[in-house]
């Protein structure tokens, strides 16, 4: 098994992962919808030299029912877009990759492409993207185009056994490969600016993608040369078999939702058979798991924290993903002992912003540094080169 040094990413969402974060007194609830907020957040993050950000999205207002709305108003409710959100990032960061999540059930893949090729433009080669199911009648009613039944819980626990589960999973895997075949719609010398001549484009350069599915066609080219990364990172959410499946065929990291190592074993060697892969680092699939994590010097305060929040949600947190409580040293013992279990990084979900955001970049890294474990530089300037990954050539080119 690999040595080479973990990856890891945070995810962003609102004042931080525990329904009741903005009432933590480290909380600022009053910045939550400014643009500076999420400029610090993305700066703490590359200050920590981590890998990359992702940015929570969705379509409907938070909730804490499956589907619909709760009426809740002492939790944090409402968001702004993910992909404007990193756009505004980063012309203020160097080095951090910025990952918003976007929808595929209820956007069009072009428009898709096209955001994301230009916030890969404007990060310099940072960009990359969550594609996110919607699979709940709260968010298909915003646009009155198809019927979604209201998502239950036996809907929930085995999404491979409704056939809408798996058409919204098929119909993901047709957006991100038109997506990807309008980045690559443009060579990568198409944009010949020849003043002499008086032409910018090389037009045989461009390339229709003639995409024909059975829920949409997509003629191409894009609107947006080909990305500076020429495929900016895609990634996915994924807890059974439904969407590892999706996962193993779309993108190029997975964060799955272990809860121990036996688990996380299990889970990447599935992942494993299914992408036809042999293990990690060889520079297809990259398997991240997910941790809500409150982080503090003594793991008595950690516990109390959460405790604290927990009574002022009136209910025990619970996640997806596993719950950490404990040191900075303690969360680097879990990591690597995970690490063990195939897994090459970890997304780490703050439960509080910016105090555990703060706890990850200012007291994990340096003790994963310590041990050999993490790097002690940005080595790359693109988030692909942050993981390893080359730029894939284009697969139009040399077509004309």
């Amino acid at each position: 098994m690999s040595a080479a040094p973990l990856h890891l990413a945070v995810a962003l969402d609102g004042a931080g992962w525990h329904p009741a974060a903005w009432r933590d007194p480290a909380a600022s609830p009053e910045n939550l919808f400014t643009a500076a907020y999420w400029a610090t957040l993305a700066a703490e993050a590359e200050h920590g030299l981590l890998d990359f950000v992702t940015i929570e999205d969705s379509l409907a207002l938070q909730t804490t029912r499956l589907d619909g709305h709760d009426g809740r108003t002492d939790q944090v409710r409402g968001r702004f877009d993910a992909v404007l959100v990193a756009s505004r990032i980063a012309p203020l960061t160097k080095r951090i990759g910025l990952v918003p999540t976007a929808t595929t059930t209820h956007t069009e893949p072009f428009h898709i492409a096209s955001s994301l090729a230009t916030l890969d433009y404007v990060s310099g080669g940072r960009a990359g993207w969550r594609p996110q199911v919607s699979g709940r009648r709260a968010e298909a009613v915003h646009f009155g185009r198809r019927d979604i039944p209201e998502l239950r819980p036996e809907h929930a626990v085995a999404l491979e056994a409704f056939p809408l589960y798996q058409e919204l999973f098929d119909e993901a895997a047709d957006v991100v490969e038109v997506v990807r075949r309008l980045w690559d719609s443009w060579e990568d010398d198409a944009v010949i600016r020849d003043v002499a001549t008086g032409r910018f484009v090389d037009r045989e350069r461009l390339h229709y993608i003639d995409f024909e599915g059975p829920r949409f066609s997509v003629k191409g080219p894009s609107i947006v040369p080909r990305p500076p990364q020429g495929q900016p990172l895609v990634t996915a959410l994924a807890h059974s078999r439904l969407p590892y499946e999706f996962a193993a065929r779309s993108v190029d990291v997975v964060y799955i939702t272990p809860h121990d190592t036996e688990q996380a074993r299990a889970i990447t060697a599935e992942l494993r058979e299914l992408s036809g892969l042999a293990g990690p680092g060889d520079g297809a699939l990259k398997v991240f798991a997910d941790l809500v994590v409150f982080v503090d010097d003594d793991a008595r305060d950690a516990r109390n924290r959460k405790a604290r929040l927990d009574e002022l949600d009136g209910a025990a947190y619970t996640s997806d993903a596993a719950v950490f409580t404990g040191t900075p040293g303690q969360l680097a013992d879990l990591l690597l002992e995970w690490r063990r279990a195939g897994l090459e990084g970890f997304r780490l979900r703050p439960a509080v912003l910016p105090a555990d955001l703060t706890a990850i970049t200012r007291g994990l890294v340096p003790e994963l540094q310590r041990r050999g474990a993490f790097r002690g530089a940005y080595e790359a300037t693109t988030l692909r080169g942050h993981l390893g990954l080359p730029r894939p050539a284009g697969r139009y080119a040399g077509s004309r």
